[in-house]
């Protein structure tokens, strides 16, 4: 299936093992060229400053994240085993310049329950799952798992799984780590990525039924938006397009604001006016979403063009 510019789904945000929000993804509805679905494109600059580091504190959950990521039930793809891709044997190699001082203090700081040598292992993994988690998610989530086999209970480095996985289109996999991750005490706000990974695995219904969750109601600012538009976008899995315009619209959009999160939140509504074929609506939206797109990560631009 192709891609479409901008989904409904968790771009993310908040403290994540790899920054922030490592998973940030989105799916959108089939628009009107066949049902193909388009998605955000991810600013360039992420993946070249994650190549530049240096000794500079990593967090692998930091909020530059943006994964990609596909709509519809067709997107699951079985968990992998564990026993294996966990082994010592199994895991990928670790460059000589990754160094365990390179994860943030936040996430060192879980590790502490671990031996001296164990831990550096594992911050190491980390901290290689991080950078690598733009440009090659699947190398990305074997060095996850290569952590996990030697910190399986500690929730940043199931989160981090989890992250990696989500980023990889693994939803099952996702869903499971994200969860161990939540019941384990994570602080990340993960409801946003949880609720989308449900509608990967073809669960439209319980991404609806997680919003109306007291910890749904808890999310605040960013957070919350995201949570918007992966809701938007089950409603839209579900046929219910006039419902995920009402929930995009409540409160209202503000078209001057700026910034990604606002750029996905215009692109969405304007994909959704499409999808009802209120085109000149979508077309206003379409703009919005291009001028408050200031990192690039839709393709408003060439929707605009399109449509125009």
């Amino acid at each position: 299936m192709a891609e479409k510019a901008c989904d409904y789904g968790w771009s993310g945000t908040g403290q994540y093992p790899f920054g922030d929000s490592a998973g940030r993804k989105a799916h959108v509805v089939g628009d009107s060229q066949g049902g193909e679905e388009r998605r955000p494109r991810r600013a360039a600059s992420n993946r070249a400053s994650n190549n530049q580091r240096g000794n500079r504190s990593f967090d692998p959950r930091s909020r530059d994240r943006r994964p990609p990521r596909s709509s519809g039930p067709g997107r699951a793809r079985p968990a992998q085993p564990e026993s294996a891709e966990d082994s010592q044997d199994s895991a990928p190699r670790l460059s000589a310049d990754i160094e365990a001082r390179q994860l943030a203090p936040e996430v060192r700081r879980e590790l502490v329950t671990l031996d001296k040598a164990t831990a550096d292992y594992v911050a190491r993994h980390l901290v290689a799952a991080g950078n690598l988690l733009d440009e090659d998610p699947e190398t990305a989530l074997a060095h996850a798992r290569a952590a996990r086999g030697r910190a399986a209970r500690i929730a940043a480095v199931r989160e981090a799984v989890g992250i990696a996985a989500y980023h990889c289109g693994d939803w099952a996999q996702a869903l499971a780590e994200l969860r161990a991750a939540r019941r384990m005490g994570s602080k990340s706000p993960l409801l946003p990525m949880i609720a989308d990974c449900e509608r990967g695995v073809g669960r439209p219904e319980r991404a609806v039924e997680l919003a109306r969750s007291p910890e749904a109601e808890a999310l605040t600012g960013e957070d919350a938006d995201e949570l918007r538009i992966v809701v938007a976008g089950a409603r839209a899995d579900l046929g219910q397009f006039e419902q995920a315009l009402t929930l995009l619209s409540t409160p209202p959009l503000d078209p001057t604001s700026r910034g990604q999160t606002a750029a996905r939140l215009f692109y969405v509504y304007a994909d959704l006016l499409l999808a009802v074929e209120r085109t000149d609506e979508a077309l206003q939206w379409f703009i919005h979403a291009a001028e408050a797109d200031v990192e690039g990560v839709t393709d408003a631009e060439e929707r605009i063009t399109e449509l125009s």
